[in-house]
């Protein structure tokens, strides 16, 4: 038996990602999933057969809920098209996983303008060339 190659997981988890980006983006149909989602990484076992999918919803907490809620009806469904589509002998389970660090780093970015245009109180005031 030849040796297992150690990066497939991660070539099975961006064939994944691939997958269930394009599905919310076009076929998504539950009404729950009405926030902006985006598919920002997948984590595959190294058997494959369990993908935790990590998504950022832009939306305010209800929203967000909701649509998480929605894309976990739908993990049923994209176990079976992802396993098709990318012919795997077994299909991952699929978790879908609150992926936090895009709104957090949206908010340091927020911060670290504040602290800029409170350290340069000049800067916004126009110039005497």
């Amino acid at each position: 038996m030849p040796p297992r190659d150690p990066r497939r997981p991660d070539r099975v988890g961006e064939a994944v990602r691939e997958e269930v980006a394009a599905f919310i983006a076009r076929d998504a149909k539950d009404p729950r999933i009405t926030a902006l989602v985006t598919v920002t990484a997948v984590e595959m076992t190294r058997d494959l057969r369990h993908a935790s999918i990590y998504v950022s919803i832009m939306g305010d907490e209800a929203a967000r809920a909701s649509t998480l809620e929605g894309l976990a009806s739908t993990a049923s469904h994209l176990r079976s098209r992802v396993g098709r589509a990318l012919r795997l002998q077994f299909a991952p389970e699929i978790s879908f996983k609150l992926d936090e660090s895009v709104a957090r780093a949206a908010r340091i970015e927020t911060l670290l303008a504040e602290i800029r245009r409170a350290e340069s109180p000049n800067a916004d005031a126009p110039s005497d060339d």
